[in-house]
């Protein structure tokens, strides 16, 4: 059974958006996050654009959030959330796919303005990621 984070809202209609997202950890098992322009932070990764598949999206994203290339070692699982956006004045339900890297290389600066990244402990990115989905794929990832 897919995990669901949020709170649905009766009266509310949701926007769909489909989202990959990658672990990347660094020798010390740090993680890395990625700091919103709101200050939230999120696992590297994003929306699945037009015909993308999971993949596709997440090597993208990688390059405009971090400036990375990456390896994908193993699929965690999927876990959805509902939330609103106020950036966007939108509702969305958002079936989140994540992903563990097994390598990972700096190739460029970030393509996406103002993108910032910070590694940080598991336990600490647990405790600063915003989104339960998040939160869920990092403990799935500490269970292995």
């Amino acid at each position: 059974m897919t995990p669901i984070f949020g709170v649905k809202e009766a009266e509310k209609e949701y926007q769909a958006r489909y989202a990959a997202y990658a672990i990347i950890a660094n020798d010390q098992n740090e993680i890395i996050i990625v700091q919103a322009p709101n200050g939230a932070y999120f696992l590297p990764g994003g929306e699945i654009e037009g015909e993308e598949t999971k993949e596709e999206a997440i090597d993208r994203e990688m390059l405009e959030e971090l400036g990375f290339k990456i390896s994908l070692a193993e699929y965690l699982g999927e876990a959805s959330e509902y939330f609103y956006s106020r950036h966007r004045d939108t509702y969305f339900y958002n079936p989140g796919y994540f992903f563990v890297a097994d390598r990972w290389e700096k190739v460029c600066e970030p393509t996406e303005e103002g993108s910032k990244s910070t590694w940080v402990s598991s336990e600490k990115g647990i405790e600063l990621l915003k989104r339960g989905s998040h939160q869920w794929a990092v403990k799935q990832w500490l269970a292995k």
